[in-house]
């Protein structure tokens, strides 16, 4: 996980190789394969054990107060390490659909359920329409902010994260 973690502050997933890893990690190929069977693999459990991390933030007042939260924490992890790396690997798995499907299931589809779960406490206690879908209202939400690390084509700032929330909250208010 060291030598993954160093490489990839010199290099991109795409440009990693399993022998630059074995070699810095000072152990053979079959052994990385032994335990990770691809590179894709092997650089997905570094980033869930060193990057990722956990949201253990404290239960917000509000669903508005939760959802603004999770913008902040987003953004400020972006522009580290964990954003370099999660572009890298959203770029590799435009041709490696696993690492997609990996990248979704074990990072992206939790952070999304506690989102849910935000709007639907700020459904019940009439902060959001009853009929406005979670699922939707996070992508407005967290889409444009992938977009802008992905594409560069302006700043990943705090402001445009809470300025995207207060877009979308405007439009599903009751």
């Amino acid at each position: 996980m060291d030598a993954v973690h160093v490489l990839l502050q010199e290099k991109s997933v795409r440009d990693l190789t399993m022998e630059a890893i074995a070699k810095r990690a000072k152990v053979g190929k079959p052994t990385l394969y032994k335990w990770w069977p691809s590179k894709a693999a092997l650089v997905l459990a570094m980033f869930n054990e060193r990057l990722a991390g956990s949201d253990h933030s404290p239960p917000a007042r509000s669903a508005e107060a939760a959802l603004r939260a999770k913008v902040r924490k987003l953004i400020a992890s972006l522009k580290g390490d964990f954003g370099k790396v999660m572009a890298d690997l959203i770029a590799e798995g435009q041709s490696e659909p696993t690492v997609l499907r990996d990248l979704f299931d074990q990072h992206v589809s939790v952070r999304r359920a506690a989102a849910v779960a935000d709007i639907r406490r700020g459904q019940a206690a009439g902060e959001i329409a009853a009929d406005v879908d979670p699922e939707l209202m996070i992508d407005g939400m967290i889409g444009p902010i992938y977009f802008r690390l992905l594409m560069q084509h302006a700043p990943l700032t705090q402001e445009f994260g809470q300025t995207i929330v207060s877009q979308v909250l405007r439009g599903v208010r009751p």
